[in-house]
């Protein structure tokens, strides 16, 4: 579970930026709530704004993160720059990452900083008693890497060998280090829609890509075919079947192509392979995998632009899927961006933040930040009003 996450100088966001999923202590109980020792954190979180006003940008540090740590040692070329752009009128200075996070029963800290090229500080950290003491720590000093560690044995002279656009966590994991296999699930844990370019759009491939992934699960493509089936898209359920290709070569491919079963009202039932189905119904397939993942797994679903691919009223359908046990067994949690200003009437004022760019610089604030805002305000009307900014200037 996170609990915040906070970065600075990055991408169009040059100060720090604070994304806190704690609650504090004001917030009526709902069920949105996770609650872990005295504490309560949000399950679900918006990010509301104009096109352009980097509510994007906001969601890609734990898209970013969540591929340093897990694959960057092995999908990262030796002389290649860290895919992480700092703000472009601040390109010298370092951007910065602290991502407080709860896992296995601990409280842990990942801090990292870096340039285009390389890191410059990267650690890690375990919360004792009432402090934090670190597991690892890894500093650039001149052409070389200085390393210190407590319980994360991965041999020094190696440690300080380890190219500098690398995370040491993904090349301890690529080394077989044991310790550093639970930090590598947990950021594999945040399923996302976005990359280094932004949210990654929809492509027929794709389609393909999500079939071989669920088609391993059998409960995930079961409760895929649920959902499908009740969003109203013309279909009584998905099925997945094995299909094999021979290219020009003669080399042959399996893999699985899912298949849409309809059903009229008179009882009449023809499927169609997915291809000859809507694009509508194909992208919000792809859009469901990460989601219906981390409510499967647990985790971190981070979607751009959720209302892109699903019609808005059944925004608050998935919303339910995360507030209920019985949907949200495994407390996973959601930040998503959206255009749909409805969202303000399903959340409260500490589930959303508003993103503005002012003198090309982004800014983020929650709700519950803002002097004068009551718990019983409407915020849709007052964000329609103008009341709480973050809205285009036309």
């Amino acid at each position: 579970m996170i609990k915040n996450i906070t970065f600075s100088n990055f991408y169009s966001f040059s100060d720090e930026v604070i994304i806190d999923f704690g609650l504090g202590k004001k917030p009526t109980p709902s069920g949105f709530d996770i609650a872990l020792e005295g504490e309560r954190f949000n399950k679900a979180i918006a990010v509301v704004g104009a096109n352009g006003s980097g509510k994007t940008q906001l969601l890609k540090p734990l898209a970013f993160l969540s591929w340093f740590v897990t694959d960057s040692f092995l999908g990262n070329e030796p002389e290649a720059d860290i895919p992480c752009e700092a703000h472009c009128l601040h390109t010298s200075a370092p951007t910065r990452f602290e991502l407080e996070f709860w896992f296995n029963g601990k409280d842990y800290r990942y801090q990292l900083e870096i340039t285009s090229n390389a890191i410059s500080f990267e650690a890690l950290y375990e919360k004792t008693s009432t402090q934090f003491s670190y597991i690892f720590k890894r500093e650039k000093i001149g052409q070389g890497y200085s390393f210190k560690q407590k319980g994360f044995p991965f041999p020094k002279t190696q440690a300080e060998k380890i190219r500098g656009n690398v995370s040491l966590i993904s090349a301890a994991h690529s080394y077989d280090i044991a310790e550093a296999r639970p930090f590598v699930a947990f950021f594999d844990g945040i399923e996302t829609n976005v990359v280094s370019s932004g949210r990654r759009f929809f492509q027929h491939g794709a389609v393909v890509q999500v079939a071989g992934k669920i088609q391993q699960t059998p409960d995930l493509l079961a409760r895929m075919s649920d959902a499908m089936s009740k969003f109203d898209l013309g279909l009584s359920g998905i099925e997945l079947r094995k299909v094999t290709r021979q290219d020009d070569t003669g080399k042959k491919e399996t893999f699985f192509v899912p298949f849409g079963l309809h059903k009229t009202e008179e009882g009449q039932n023809f499927d169609l392979p997915f291809f000859q189905e809507s694009s509508g119904t194909q992208s919000a397939f792809v859009l469901l995998e990460p989601i219906l993942t981390t409510l499967q797994q647990g985790g971190v679903a981070v979607i751009d632009e959720l209302d892109n691919d699903l019609h808005p009223h059944l925004v608050p359908h998935l919303l339910e899927w995360f507030e209920f046990e019985h949907t949200n067994p495994h407390q996973a949690q959601l930040i998503f961006t959206c255009h749909t200003p409805e969202v303000l009437n399903l959340l409260q004022k500490h589930q959303v933040y508003l993103v503005e760019k002012r003198n090309q610089q982004s800014h983020a604030w929650r709700l519950d930040d803002m002097a004068g805002l009551r718990a019983d305000d409407n915020l849709y009307a007052k964000y329609m009003a103008g009341a709480l900014g973050a809205t285009p200037e036309l």
